[in-house]
């Protein structure tokens, strides 16, 4: 099966939080010093339910004036959490209070295991549920919602569901309906175990510093906000080894609630806007391959990326036509786990050039 993004890159890492207590279910940490006319960030956790108790890690960016934009709020992809906005945020809040917020199962918010059925405390709905929850929190009634990859069925639904406090939507290199097969154009995808995304040895777990050095050769480029997200998306044990803070139970359980849900575009009535971030090359397709490559894998990293592309711009023309929007971004020669760093003056451009509801 061929998914229009199939790859989730580097956005599956990790962000920060916690502290001392509040009141109204927030609980507030450290506040970012910003003096010199640069945003500030606080740190907080929210509480978002009761039984199971659940609160997120949000990390809350106060422009240095008076706001003259929209309250944004940036929800990551797949394994991905609040740090992964930790350069997009900053770069927005000169204008914006904006809001990054670690869904359940991820980063320092808390993750219930499934226990009734494979997706239990992980649908959609619940998803939603939690955003709207700390939106109530914060005293925040109408958002510019910027989702990445399978933050797109999120907001979707939360503009469904409540259109008065939609003020705009923003996809970042999401995908359509996870439901549907991408287009493939009938050719068959190759099967090259040097395609797929490498995954971590007990060796590279065993220091924090060997597991950035592994996401570091496995990336395209190495960013900042990439690093402090894995910081969030692992236990350091007392031998210094590390381990991902996601039980698979959970991961499993995102994933397979991610893709059972077509989304109703139709309910859509806020403007948005839609970015892709188009693989031009191997290395942003496979940032893993070493050179020189052997012929077979060299033909079917070839084949594999120009399926891709015609899937991926597939997809983006049918959320453009079913969001009825004029309002979109192409960027060639990108990768999907950190196109929103290395090309984020044009996606800040984008977003800031939009006239919002």
């Amino acid at each position: 099966m061929l998914h229009a993004i199939g790859l989730t890159g580097l956005a599956s890492l990790a962000a920060c939080g916690g502290g001392g207590h509040g009141h109204g279910g927030v609980e507030v940490g450290g506040v970012g010093t910003g003096g010199g006319g640069k945003p500030t960030v606080i740190d907080r956790r929210v509480k978002v339910s009761a039984t199971p108790e659940v609160s997120l890690q949000v990390r809350d960016w106060q422009p240095p004036g008076s706001s003259t934009g929209p309250v944004i709020v940036l929800l990551a992809g797949l394994g991905g959490n609040a740090r992964y906005f930790d350069s997009l945020a900053p770069a927005l809040a000169a204008r914006s209070r904006v809001i990054a917020i670690s869904r359940r199962g991820y980063g320092l918010s808390n993750k219930p295991m499934p226990v009734k059925t494979a997706t239990q405390f992980y649908e959609v709905d619940t998803l939603v549920a939690d955003l709207k929850a700390v939106l109530d929190a914060l005293g925040v009634q109408r958002v510019v919602l910027g989702g990445h990859s399978i933050a797109g069925n999120e907001l979707t639904r939360f503009a469904g569901l409540y259109p008065g406090r939609t003020q705009g939507l923003i996809y970042l290199d999401t995908t359509f309906d996870y439901t549907v097969d991408g287009d493939s154009g009938g050719e068959k995808i190759p099967e090259n175990p040097l395609l797929d995304e490498p995954r971590p040895t007990l060796n590279d777990g065993r220091s924090l510093q060997a597991a950035i050095a592994f996401f570091r050769r496995n990336s395209k480029n190495w960013w900042p906000p990439l690093e402090a997200n894995l910081r969030d998306a692992v236990d350091i044990h007392g031998d210094g080894s590390v381990s991902l803070n996601t039980p698979d139970e959970v991961e499993t359980a995102m994933h397979a609630a991610s893709r059972s849900y077509s989304p109703d575009y139709k309910a859509v009535r806020a403007p948005s806007l839609v970015v892709t971030a188009l693989p031009s090359d191997n290395r942003d397709m496979f940032p893993w391959l070493e050179l020189p490559l052997d012929a077979k894998t060299q033909k079917d990293a070839a084949d594999y990326l120009r399926i891709f592309r015609r899937a991926s711009i597939t997809n983006s023309n049918q959320l453009v036509a079913a969001l009825d929007t004029p309002n979109r971004l192409t960027l060639d020669h990108a990768n999907h786990g950190d196109f929103i760093m290395e090309r984020e003056a044009e996606v800040l451009r984008a977003i800031q050039f939009m006239t919002w509801a």
